[in-house]
Parts: structure tokens; sequence; C-alpha cells
């Protein structure tokens, strides 16, 4: 029951403040997408810094939807897309450089349970850069890999950029915080519910 008081107290602290001021934050996306909208460097520098997360604490989940905001929701799908896969594949040729610290038990999991992991992690914070790295670390072939986490960044991103881009048009940037929180505790429930099986 405590569990369950804690996670009430954690969604308190941070939905309430966004109720009670939800006008001004709508302001200020609008004065973002006003003043940054259609600038030059904002796709590069959105997909640098997703493509950066696998190495740096980036909220990639509120980045990602914020690119829905600033760049509509096509070219926030295909920046999202671009900025995951470049950051996978980093991830997993850093992976690749520490292969021999892997051990047999770690490469005969995820022989078992690798693509289920790589997919149903993507949108899902810490284990999302783990997984890849430990792609790399076992072995993984690079076509599979870039096949599998590509396919569910064209999906996430694209989940991400909607929900930026939609909450906009409805003028709430509530909406688009709770999408930027909903889609990563969707995946893990995904996620668990795949391990049981």
């Amino acid at each position: 029951m405590r569990v369950v008081w804690l996670v009430v107290g954690v969604l308190a602290l941070i939905l309430i403040p966004f109720l009670l001021w939800e006008e001004f934050f709508n302001g200020l996306a609008a004065r973002l997408m006003t003043e940054y909208r259609g600038a030059w460097w904002l796709p590069p520098a959105i997909a640098g810094l997703l493509a950066g997360d696998v190495f740096l604490p980036v909220p990639s989940s509120i980045l990602s939807t914020a690119s829905g905001v600033l760049l509509g929701f096509a070219a926030g799908a295909v920046t999202n897309t671009v900025g995951m896969t470049l950051g996978c594949w980093l991830g997993y040729r850093a992976g690749r450089m520490a292969r021999g610290r892997s051990d047999a038990s770690l490469e005969a999991l995820w022989v078992r349970h690798g693509e289920w992991t790589l997919l149903l992690t993507r949108a899902v914070p810490v284990l999302a850069e783990a997984a890849v790295l430990f792609a790399g670390m076992t072995g993984m072939p690079m076509r599979r890999f870039l096949v599998l986490t590509t396919l569910a960044n064209v999906g996430i991103g694209t989940l991400y950029a909607a929900v930026g881009a939609f909450a906009m048009e409805w003028n709430s940037f509530f909406g688009a915080f709770v999408g930027s929180l909903l889609v990563p505790a969707l995946a893990q429930a995904m996620m668990r519910v795949q391990w049981r099986k």
C-alpha cells in the first residue's frame, strides 16, 4: 500500500503544477514555437541530442515530443527516427568495443530474448541504452540489429512526434507533457507482459 501512495505522491508532484500553471506553459510553448519554428538548426540539434542519449542524460521522451511541437508531425517523426537510430548505432559500436567483457550466460540470454528486448525497450529510459550496448557486446549481427532498432525507432519516433504536434494543435502543453510520460510507461508495461510469457 505504501508503494501505491508513493506513486500517487510522485504523480501529484509532477501533474499538479502543470494543472495549476497550464496557461503559463501553453504560452511558453506558443512563444517557443513562434520564435524557433522552422529554424534550420533545430532538426540536427534535436537529432544530435537524441543520438547522444545513449551516453548522456538527455530527457529523450520530452525531447522527442518537443520535436513534434517545434518541427511539426512529419519533420519531427523523421528527426526522431534519425536521431534515435544514430544513437542505437553508436551504442552498438561501443558495445562491440567491449565485446570481450560479456560472459556466456549473458550471450545465451541475449540469443533467447535479445530481439524482443531491443524492440520493447526502445521507449524505456535506461533500458533502451543498456539493450543496444548488450546487443553489441554479445555480437548480434549488425544488419539484424539495425533493421530491428530502425523499425522500432520509426514507430516510437512517429508516436512521440504525433503526441507533440497534436497536443499543440489542441493548444495543450500539458497534453504533450503527459503524452511524453505515457509512451515509456506503456512500453514498459508491454515489455513486462512479453517477459512474463
